[in-house]
């Protein structure tokens, strides 16, 4: 029996070796590479011969085997005109290689696939998520970048740069190793698309269930058409015009910036420590709220 094997640790594993090998100055992870070389060096039984692109119209990433199982094929999809996007899916194919491929021979991956799984479960493409996420943005490497500087989207453009990911995806990786409270929302037309909140928001009620709500930005909101500005700006005010339920002295750091090339707008919301705490939550919220949505890498 096939001991399932852990994306966090396959990832960090990887990514020690590429410390020793190519140092500190490593990224962008050249992750068609690695996947190559790694599955070469360490399966040379059945490794992924072939990374390409291909017009895919259904799904944006596959992972395939030929018929006797001794070669693996990765394909994404070339019509997607974001690099970083690209990446993500090689890395989320990568992932399904290492940890998955015992289970069957095709892996056909679409936008609701890529990006959208909930990190805490065992479900595959959560899994594959997770491993591209640790191996193209390192966990202890991304707090390396913000540790000590004052959070911002001129901040968070730097580590997308560094990493050859999208600002999105450098800012939900941000959520993760922000121990204050903070929540990313995307909204178009004045509506939220999807939304994440990190662990300390979350335990204190602060998220906003997308999933089963179409839910209004609040018409104080940066992001919201009522105020006329531009994408671009940053305001403090108070918390409850987000969260009803916060204490009336607590405020949010709000700031906005356009994602241009997927057509919305980012709204991140920065709060101190929470001065209660809510433990009964929605059961929606143990998942990822931005599930539904096509995402990115």
């Amino acid at each position: 029996m096939t001991v399932a094997k852990k994306p966090m640790a396959e990832a960090n594993r990887i990514s020690s070796m590429l410390n020793l090998v190519l140092g500190p100055q490593r990224f962008p992870v050249k992750v068609d590479e690695v996947a190559q070389e790694y599955s070469r060096q360490c399966f040379r039984d059945s490794p992924i011969d072939k990374i390409q692109g291909e017009h895919l119209d259904d799904f944006d990433g596959m992972l395939k085997s030929n018929k006797s199982r001794s070669k693996w094929l990765i394909v994404y999809n070339d019509g997607v005109m974001a690099a970083g996007r690209k990446r993500f899916t090689i890395a989320h194919e990568f992932g399904h290689y290492l940890l998955h491929r015992h289970q069957r021979d095709t892996f056909e991956c679409g936008d609701g696939d890529i990006g959208t799984g909930d990190n805490n479960g065992r479900d595959i493409e959560a899994e594959a998520d997770l491993f591209a996420s640790t191996l193209l943005m390192p966990l202890d490497d991304f707090r390396h970048q913000i540790e000590g500087q004052q959070i911002s989207f001129d901040l968070l453009g730097h580590c997308a740069d560094r990493y050859g990911v999208s600002l999105t995806a450098a800012a939900l990786r941000c959520l993760e190793v922000l121990t204050k409270r903070a929540v990313l929302v995307a909204s178009r037309d004045d509506h939220m698309l999807w939304a994440k909140s990190n662990t300390a928001a979350l335990k204190s009620g602060a998220y906003f269930p997308t999933r089963k709500n179409t839910i209004e930005l609040p018409r104080q909101a940066l992001a919201h058409s009522d105020n006329g500005r531009d994408a671009g700006n940053q305001q403090t005010g108070r918390a409850q015009e987000w969260f009803p339920r916060e204490p009336a002295s607590m405020q949010v750091t709000e700031m906005t910036r356009r994602a241009g090339q997927y057509d919305y707008i980012l709204t991140l919301l920065l709060m101190p420590d929470a001065e209660w705490s809510d433990s009964q939550h929605d059961d929606e919220v143990d998942e990822d709220t931005f599930d539904r949505f096509a995402r990115n890498g």
